[in-house]
């Protein structure tokens, strides 16, 4: 008997808004805040950082991008039917001390983020889910069923894995409608021995609050590594942003705010110094840097992109100490009595794009990113080299997704010159396997 568990779906698609003149009035006004991150949990946010020196490690020089938050609750979920060892490291892993917190307070945690999340808003629109499909052959623990549903919002269907095509268009269309279609045939490949799928999911779309104006987009190299370099449509904008140069790692923050209740980072480490700074990302960094944040008058380079990442995190892991649930020891008896299944592929995928699209922006701008201090000094940042990019949640302060810019991808699949950069090219096909 196999049990397949899909670890899925992370989609960002982010746009910039015609705003950037009231963004500007109101910073000056003082009426734009950029979110504190100072009440958050480092160790949560240790885990995005410890998760994507990992994934960075495996596969270096290439793009990353995924969603820590996704990742993190879908473990939490994993963990409600997980016992001893297999329990242990996954709550540990996750950054989780239980002799100062118990296990039920991170479970609470994340039922009020995702209550928070999925609250509407007019100008951001920001969904995350999970749903289980269970064959009728399998008796899941009712403890578990209820747990699911209760802390983590899951909704839950009965299918017959018998006929695995049914199953496999009921989970697929269900994807696609929670996505508004970005994702289609999730899932591949579907046996017939098949008796479940958990599938995690999170959509997020936002403008910005300034807006880059598409006329002014230029073609311009973009310095891949020391022997590569090609060229990319970069936008700019003038406008004030939030701004902080981290002399000890070498590198420099630009915070763009979009409209409702989301920052995106994007940090440019100086050259050669990409190393450094990944290694210093931590929770206490982060808080440095909102708490050290100023607004500053910046014109700012940013290339047009769109990149995937995709994972096989029973690969990766392991290397956070979440080992047990992949192997033959893991003890999963509180999701069913069934003996010796344990998790054998966990897949994520995530996407995002950043462009201009709809713009109308009158504001004024140019084709070099300026910064004016108090003495009128002209800064110049530039991100025409590998960068970082963080998006966060204002009201949970939780990292939504994180990610690394190596070589930006233009367009559609069907569009790019280049094969699109991925965490690996396996074709995702995750499952607990029982043996």
């Amino acid at each position: 008997m196999q049990l397949f568990f899909v670890l899925y779906l992370m989609l960002l698609s982010t746009e910039v808004s015609t705003l950037g003149g009231h963004y500007s009035r109101e910073l000056r006004r003082g009426g734009v805040r950029l979110p504190l991150a100072t009440k958050g949990s480092p160790r949560s946010r240790d885990f995005a950082f410890n998760l994507y020196r990992a994934l960075a490690s495996a596969d270096p020089g290439h793009n990353i991008f995924f969603s820590p938050l996704s990742i993190s609750v879908s473990l939490a979920m994993l963990s409600l039917g997980a016992r001893s060892h297999t329990k242990m490291q996954i709550l540990k892993g996750l950054g989780l001390r239980l002799r100062d917190s118990p296990e039920e307070a991170l479970h609470r945690a994340f039922q009020q983020c995702l209550q928070t999340l999925n609250g509407s808003q007019n100008d951001l629109q920001l969904s995350l889910g999970n749903a289980l499909f269970t064959d009728q052959k399998l008796d899941v623990q009712d403890s578990f069923l209820n747990s699911v549903k209760v802390l983590y919002l899951a909704d839950t269907f009965p299918s017959n894995f018998g006929d695995p095509a049914k199953a496999k268009k009921q989970i697929n269309d269900y994807v696609a409608k929670q996505t508004k279609g970005k994702i289609v045939d999730l899932i591949k490949d579907l046996d017939s021995d098949s008796v479940m799928v958990l599938v995690n999911y999170v959509f997020f779309k936002a403008k910005w609050k300034a807006s880059f104006n598409r006329k002014n987009t230029q073609e311009k190299p973009f310095y891949v590594n020391s022997e590569t370099v090609v060229q990319v449509p970069m936008m700019n904008h003038e406008d004030l942003f939030y701004y902080f140069e981290d002399l000890h790692l070498s590198c420099k923050v630009v915070g763009i705010p979009y409209q409702g209740n989301a920052t995106a980072l994007f940090i440019l480490p100086n050259v050669g110094s990409m190393e450094q700074v990944e290694n210093g990302l931590n929770g206490k960094t982060l808080q440095k840097w909102f708490k050290l944040f100023r607004r500053r008058q910046l014109q700012v380079y940013l290339p047009r992109f769109s990149i995937e990442g995709s994972y096989q995190l029973e690969k990766v892991l392991p290397q956070l100490g979440i080992r047990e649930v992949f192997t033959s020891k893991a003890d999963l008896s509180g999701i069913t009595n069934h003996s010796s299944v344990h998790v054998s592929e966990m897949v994520h995928k995530a996407v995002v794009e950043v462009d201009e699209s709809g713009t109308k922006a009158a504001s004024a701008t140019g084709s070099v990113i300026m910064f004016r201090s108090a003495y009128r000094r002209n800064s110049k940042v530039v991100f025409n080299r590998p960068f970082l990019m963080l998006i966060m949640e204002q009201r949970t302060k939780g990292i939504l997704f994180l990610g690394k810019v190596t070589h930006p991808e233009v367009g559609t699949s069907s569009e790019r010159p280049q094969a699109p950069m991925k965490g690996n090219g396996k074709s995702p096909r995750p499952h607990l396997s029982a043996e």
